[in-house]
Order: structure tokens, then C-alpha cells, then sequence
């Protein structure tokens, strides 16, 4: 736990949470070396591996999920597979990002669980960026082992410990993208992609500002929220006062509602989406286009499940972009790889 700071805390989930609080109590928080780790930076900090836990289809198959944690708030870090970002077994590229949005990236990919694994063994990724090297191991004791509603409650859809009969009945959206996987581009020229995605509705969309009410919309603050419209505007000015209340809980909540998210997951240079697109990561600053975000609301998406998108590149090499299927609580994805020339 010496990696994360006290200002990390609300990207954590619920169970590395009650850690992590343990670990400031130990350092105590008046100490000048705990009042540095709560500094907030927009860019010029290393990105730190996640292992997420582990999780078993219905066919016995075992996969290991990873995510990370950028330290930036603004800073895309760049690191190319290699010796500094791979893995111990199975060579070192196993699927892993290249290019690290900002912030905690979770269930960002997974890795198939080597036959012969035993508790005892380890999936070693080994991350270096900004002179500092870390690791996240992974390891199938049952401890570790996932399902969907602890998905939801670590993503913040759903207070820890909570759930409902028609949450455990979620399943993650379904999302293709249209057309060739596999595209060519030039630098500075628009190219269109287009997704579709489809869900079962759950959980249902809800009011704004009641991140993690998966579950329900119950409570007093239900009567002081409205929601007018589909583009986050509200009707009532008090809902303004969610924008700077302090979090009401630990770990970090976030607004449900089925959403694509295109954005850049390997490739050299920067990329630029139109229209701009829902941050993929956990962006909890007040008016941010991002789940996590107060008083944020899910967009209506077309009819046809369709979600689509120009994207410019700004030097040539090979990319990887994504889109997120999220209805909240369970996310998908599909890729699609670009050739970009001058």
C-alpha cells in the first residue's frame, strides 16, 4: 500500500478502501510525509499496475483482470510493450494498454490464467514510467476471485455491501464495432468509426447527482433533484450545491446509465475524437463529462444502439482505439487497429 496517497482513497474499492485507511492511521496524519502523498498533480507522475482479481467463465476458463492507477489528473502517460510494461510468463505482451488515461483505469484488460497455475503462482506486469518502476501480481487464491456485483461495487455503481434482485440480474452490454477491424488513416484527416451496442436495460438510468444508487433513488435528496432534458441540466438551482458538497462516502460513487466511450488504448501520438467523448476514466471533478462526475447524466444514445465518431491523429504509426460499452455497472469493449501514414 506505500503507493497510494490519501488523495488516491476514493478511486479505491471497497475492499482495498478499509486498507488503505488503516495505512494512514499508521502513518498519522499530521506527519509531513502523509501531507505530501495528499497532493493532487495534473501530469509528471508514473502510472501504477492494478490487479484487479480474477474471474472464472461458464466454460471453467480463469482469466486475471488488470487496470491501473495514473497519478495525473490531466497527463496521458505513454509506455510501449517491452521490458518496461510486460509480464513475467507468457511473453510480455499480454494485451496491456500502452497508451494510460488519466487517473484509475479499472478491468481495463484481461489475461488468460496459465493451465498449470496454482494459488502459489504469480502473473508478474512490471510497469516503468517517470523513473519509477512498480508491480502488480496476480495470483488466483479465492480472496481475489470476482463476479459481476463486486464489479459493480468496486466501479462505484453500487455502495459496498449493497445490491438488489434486479442488479444481480445485470449482464454487461454487447457492443461491435462496424465495419473492418482493421483500418488505414493519414495524419490530420478525419477517419469515421461506428459502434453498436445493445443492453438489457439494467440498471435503469437514473436521476443525476446519485452516483452509486444503482440499487434505488430512495432518500431525502430525491425531492430537492429534477432533471429536464438529456444534456445535464437541472431545474432545480439546490442540485448546484452537489457540485461542491464533499463525497459522502469513501469509495468512489458513480451515476448508472448505458453510455459509449471511444478513446485511444495503444499508439504513439495523441488522438481527437468529435464529438468529444465521455471520459473512460474515473474524472470526479465537479462538471466533468465523466460517470464519476457530480450531477452527470447518461446520454440518450439513438434508437439503433449506433455511436459514432471522427477521430484525427496527429503523427503516423499503428494505434489501438476502444469503445466502452457501460451501462453503468458492467462495461464491453471493441477495438479497432489504425494504420495512420503522413
Amino acid at each position: 500500500m506505500s503507493g497510494i496517497s490519501i488523495g488516491d482513497m476514493g478511486t479505491l474499492g471497497p475492499r482495498a478502501v478499509i486498507l488503505a485507511a488503516a495505512f494512514t492511521l499508521t502513518l498519522g496524519l499530521g506527519t509531513p510525509a502523509v501531507r505530501a502523498q495528499s497532493l493532487s498533480y495534473r501530469s509528471g507522475q508514473n502510472v501504477a499496475p492494478a490487479y484487479e482479481g480474477w474471474e472464472e467463465d461458464a466454460q471453467g476458463n480463469k482469466w486475471f483482470l488488470f487496470g491501473y492507477m495514473n497519478r495525473n489528473w490531466e497527463e496521458e502517460v505513454k509506455v510501449p510493450i517491452g521490458p518496461e510494461n510486460g509480464f513475467n510468463l507468457g511473453g510480455a505482451d499480454q494485451g496491456q494498454p500502452t497508451n494510460f488515461l488519466p487517473r484509475r483505469g479499472r478491468f481495463m484488460f484481461r489475461v488468460p490464467v496459465p493451465k498449470h497455475f496454482t494459488e502459489k503462482d504469480e502473473l508478474i506486469w512490471t510497469l516503468t514510467s517517470k523513473g519509477r518502476t512498480e508491480k502488480a501480481y496476480a495470483t488466483i487464491r479465492t480472496d481475489y476471485k470476482l463476479d459481476n456485483v463486486t464489479k459493480m461495487s468496486e466501479t462505484g455503481a453500487l455502495g459496498a455491501g449493497t445490491s438488489s434482485p434486479e442488479i444481480r440480474a445485470n449482464k454487461p452490454p454487447t457492443i461491435a464495432v462496424q465495419g473492418n477491424r482493421t483500418r488505414t488513416a493519414r495524419v490530420g484527416q478525419p477517419l469515421a468509426l461506428t459502434a453498436v451496442v445493445q443492453d438489457d436495460g439494467i440498471p435503469k438510468r437514473r436521476l443525476p447527482g446519485l452516483s452509486g444508487a444503482a440499487v434505488s433513488n430512495e432518500g431525502s435528496r430525491r425531492d430537492r433533484i429534477t432533471e429536464s432534458g438529456t444534456d445535464g441540466n437541472v431545474a432545480n438551482p439546490q442540485v448546484a450545491n452537489l457540485m461542491t458538497a464533499p463525497p459522502r462516502r469513501n469509495t468512489v460513487g458513480k451515476n448508472v446509465g448505458l453510455h459509449v466511450a471511444w478513446f485511444q488504448y495503444r499508439g504513439p501520438g495523441r488522438t481527437t475524437f468529435s464529438p468529444e467523448q465521455i471520459a473512460a476514466w474515473e474524472d470526479t471533478r465537479a462538471g466533468a463529462n465523466s460517470p464519476w462526475a457530480p450531477i452527470w447524466i447518461a446520454p440518450t444514445l439513438p434508437a439503433d444502439g449506433t455511436a459514432a465518431v471522427t477521430v484525427t491523429f496527429d503523427s503516423p504509426g499503428t494505434y489501438v482505439l476502444r469503445a466502452r460499452a457501460d451501462d453503468g455497472g458492467l462495461t464491453s469493449d471493441a477495438e479497432v487497429t489504425v494504420t495512420v501514414t503522413n
